[in-house]
Formats: C-alpha cells, sequence, structure tokens
C-alpha cells in the first residue's frame, strides 16, 4: 500500500505556501501523481440588491473568482516544479467542501492547510478540514503554518478502540512505514481499565509488526484537570511527533473524543500535521 495519488487543496482566501510545500514533500517521498484542487463560489453580500445592478455585481464576483482560480493553478504548478512526474489541476465554481469530496474518489490522500481562523472557515472560499474528512471519504493531512516539513521521524497514533481510529491507522500506514518511531497511545478515560487499554495497544503494535513497522505503546491516565485535546497534545510532545494520527469522530458520545471536541482541536488548532480519517 502506498500513496499513489497525492491531491492538495488550496485555499482562494489565505496562503497557500505551507500546505503547497508538505504536498510536494509528499509527493517526492512517495513518487507520487499530484493533483491540485480548488473552488469557490460568489457570495453575494447581505446588502444584496437585483436588476441590472445585481447581474453586474455577479458577473464581476465570477469573473474575480476565475481569476483566482487561475492564479491558485499557477501558484501549484510552480510549487510542484519539475520533479513531480504527473501534475493534474481541477477546479469549479461552488462550494469548496462539495466539489473537492466528490473529486476526492481520484486521490488516496487530501493535503489540506490549516484554517487560520479555526472553526469560522468561509465556505464559500476554502474547504473546511473538519467538514472534509466527513465528507470525502479520504484521509485527510491537516498542515498548520507552523509545520515547517512532514517531520516523520516520530509519529503519534492516537488510539481509541472504534471504527474510526482502526481506518486511521490503515489509512496511515504509508506514513507509518516511514517513520522513524511509532507511538500507540491511548488515554484511558476515567472508570476505564487500564489493564484493557494496555492489551488494546499492544495488539495494535503486534498488529503493526506484520506490516513490518515498528511501534511501541503508551497508556496514560486521564486527569481530571485535563481534557483530551490538551493530555493528546502533551504526550505529542513528550514524544517529539512530528505528525499525529486520528480517527475524525462526527457524532456526540459522553466523554468520547468528538466533532466540536478533539477532533475540531486537531483540524483548527494542532501545531504539528494531522491525518484525520474517518
Amino acid at each position: 500500500m502506498t500513496y499513489a495519488t497525492i491531491m492538495v487543496s488550496l485555499a482562494s482566501d489565505q496562503a497557500n505556501e505551507r500546505c503547497l510545500a508538505i504536498a510536494r514533500e509528499t509527493v517526492e517521498r512517495f513518487d507520487a501523481r499530484a493533483i491540485g484542487i480548488a473552488a469557490a463560489e460568489f457570495s453575494p453580500p447581505l446588502y444584496f440588491t437585483s436588476g441590472e445592478q445585481a447581474d453586474k455585481m455577479i458577473e464581476q464576483g465570477r469573473n474575480a473568482i476565475r481569476m483566482r482560480l487561475s492564479e491558485l493553478e499557477a501558484e501549484f504548478r510552480e510549487a510542484m516544479g519539475p520533479g513531480a512526474k504527473h501534475v493534474e489541476w481541477r477546479s469549479n465554481m461552488e462550494t469548496p467542501t462539495r466539489f473537492i469530496a466528490r473529486e476526492a474518489r481520484t486521490a488516496d490522500i487530501i493535503v489540506i492547510g490549516q484554517s487560520r481562523d479555526g472553526a469560522f472557515t468561509d465556505p464559500f472560499a476554502r474547504a473546511n478540514p473538519s467538514d472534509l474528512v466527513m465528507q470525502a471519504g479520504r484521509p485527510i493531512l491537516v498542515v498548520p503554518e507552523a509545520a515547517g516539513w512532514l517531520d516523520l521521524r516520530s509519529v503519534l497514533v492516537a488510539w481509541k478502540d472504534t471504527p474510526e481510529a482502526r481506518r486511521a491507522i490503515v489509512d496511515a500506514l504509508p506514513l507509518l512505514r516511514k517513520a522513524k518511531d511509532v507511538t500507540i497511545a491511548e488515554i484511558v478515560e476515567n472508570g476505564g481499565s487500564r489493564e484493557a487499554a494496555l492489551n488494546r495497544t499492544q495488539d495494535v503494535v503486534t498488529w503493526l509488526s506484520y506490516h513490518d513497522i515498528a511501534a511501541s505503546a503508551l497508556v496514560q491516565e486521564e486527569s481530571s484537570t485535563r481534557d483530551a485535546a490538551t493530555a493528546l497534545d502533551g504526550i505529542a510532545s513528550s514524544v517529539g511527533a512530528g505528525v499525529l494520527v486520528a480517527g475524525a469522530y462526527g457524532h456526540s458520545r459522553l466523554r468520547e473524543w468528538v466533532l466540536g471536541g478533539v477532533t475540531q482541536h486537531l483540524a483548527t488548532e494542532s501545531t504539528r500535521c494531522v491525518l484525520l480519517s474517518r
């Protein structure tokens, strides 16, 4: 298993340099095909008028979007450089998340920049990573502005015995094979069994060994003074993780990592690259 096609999503309303740099590095590491993708949709202002003036405003807005998409294509092609063996561009004038999720059938993984304004992403200008991972059916590699490079010296897998976590670790196998150190970490929730958590994480370590990936297990008790996101950040810092792998959760359960909780934090606030899958 490898990443044969890597898609990189570009935002029309914020800088894409870090995202493109990580995407190019990933393309080179896996000798993969690169697909650049972007979309935007004209959103009339609240004071929208009607008649001839409205038609003129709409046309001006659409022309501005066409020009911006053309600029993004040029930026993408320049960033990929001559080293990429196959480069392709796709764009459209529609809501970005919907367009990218539909086109995700062509990719093994989607690289996307972290939204600088957190959860309050303009849905007409760029895809929100949290929304995209719920719709794409592909793993999402979220790149923060602070990411200097795809640091695979240490990779942390945030384990929880759920289908989402199992899917995430399978989707991350190509990255884990290139990592120097892999840690499988589970946070024992209040009332949970530490012994059971140790057994679960050790099972994952053993499973990875049959994929020729050496990993270690780490189990940490939940602290009443730290939420799951803060605890996970602490573990990632302690093992020097450059990339964090996690399942994305989109339904609320008591004391579970949920969208709006850990998933939202990883997608919008993490200081390291995060591979999310669902």
